[in-house]
C-alpha cells in the first residue's frame, strides 16, 4: 500500500515538474526564434550559392572579365553582398538569442523565481529598446525580399526563354547585360537566342540551379519578414503584461502600507484604552 502512494506521489511529482517546463517556455519567442533562424539560414545559404552561380555565368557565358585593380565592376559587388550575407548571418543569429532570452525572462515560472520588482524595472527598458530594433529590422528584411525579388524576376525571364526555345526560336531575342546595368554602356555583353552560347547555357546546369537558388532565397527572406512580425507581436503582448505587473505592483505596495497604517493606527487605540483602563 506505502509502495503504491511513494509511486503516485513520484508520478504526482514527475507532472508537475513536465508541467513547470512546459509553462516555462515562451513558445511565440521560441517559434519565432526557429522561423527566424529557418529564413536566416536559408536565405545566406543559398543566396551565397545563387551569387557563385551567377559568377559562373557571367564568365562563362557572356565572357565578362574581372576587372583589375579595385574598380568597382560587377564581380566586386557580388563579392560585397556576400560579405553582407556574411554580416546578416552572425549579426541575427545574435539577435535570435537575445530575443529568446528575453521571452524566458517574461515566463510565469521565471517570474516567480524572480521576483516582480527585477522583471519590471529592468525588463520594460529592454522589452521597449528590443521593439524599437525589431521593427527597424522588419523593414530591413522588407527591403532585403524587395531586392531579392529582382535576380529571381531576371533568371525568370531568362529560365522561360530556355524553356520556350521552340516560340522564340524564330525571333530575334538577345539578353544584353548593359540593360541590368551589370557591365558599361561601352561594352556589348550579350547572347541572343539562336547563337551556340544560348543553347549551352539553357542545357547547362548552372542556369537551373541559379534560379532556383533565387527562389529559395526569395523564400527564406519572406520567413525572416513572418519571423520578425511574430517577434513584434510577442514583444508587445511582453511590454504589456510588463506594465500591467508593474501597476499592479505598485498596487500591492500601496495596499500593504495602507494595512500596516491601519495596523499600526489599531495597536495605538488599543495601548490607549489599556492604559486608560489600567
Amino acid at each position: 500500500m506505502e509502495e503504491n502512494m511513494d509511486e503516485s506521489q513520484n508520478q504526482k511529482g514527475c507532472k508537475e515538474c513536465c508541467e513547470r517546463c512546459v509553462g516555462s517556455l515562451p513558445w511565440a519567442s521560441l517559434i519565432a526564434t526557429i522561423l527566424l533562424y529557418m529564413g536566416v539560414a536559408l536565405f545566406c545559404g543559398c543566396g551565397h550559392e545563387a551569387l557563385s552561380g551567377t559568377v559562373t555565368i557571367l564568365q562563362n557565358y557572356f565572357e565578362v572579365i574581372r576587372t583589375p585593380g579595385e574598380t568597382l565592376d560587377v564581380f566586386t559587388i557580388i563579392d560585397i553582398l556576400k560579405y553582407i550575407i556574411y554580416g546578416l548571418a552572425a549579426g541575427f543569429f545574435v539577435f535570435g538569442v537575445l530575443l529568446l532570452v528575453e521571452g524566458f525572462f517574461t515566463t510565469g515560472a521565471i517570474r516567480d523565481l524572480y521576483g516582480e520588482f527585477k522583471i519590471t524595472a529592468c525588463g520594460r527598458c529592454l522589452t521597449a529598446f528590443l521593439m524599437f530594433v525589431a521593427y527597424l529590422f522588419f523593414l530591413v528584411w522588407l527591403g532585403v525580399t524587395a531586392f531579392t525579388s529582382l535576380p529571381v524576376f531576371m533568371y525568370f525571364n531568362i529560365w522561360s526563354m530556355c524553356q520556350n526555345t521552340t516560340l522564340v526560336e524564330g525571333a530575334n531575342l538577345c539578353l544584353d547585360l548593359r540593360q541590368f546595368g551589370a557591365v558599361t554602356i561601352s561594352e556589348e555583353r550579350k547572347v541572343c537566342t539562336g547563337s551556340e552560347k544560348f543553347f549551352k547555357m539553357c542545357e547547362s546546369n548552372e542556369l537551373d540551379l541559379t534560379f532556383h537558388l533565387f527562389v529559395c532565397a526569395l523564400a527564406g527572406a519572406g520567413a525572416a519578414v513572418i519571423a520578425m512580425v511574430h517577434f513584434l507581436m510577442a514583444l508587445a503582448a511582453n511590454w504589456g503584461y510588463l506594465k500591467d505587473a508593474s501597476r499592479m505592483q505598485k498596487y500591492e505596495d500601496i495596499k500593504s502600507k495602507e494595512e500596516q497604517e491601519l495596523h499600526d493606527i489599531h495597536s495605538t487605540r488599543s495601548k490607549e484604552r489599556l492604559n486608560a483602563y489600567t
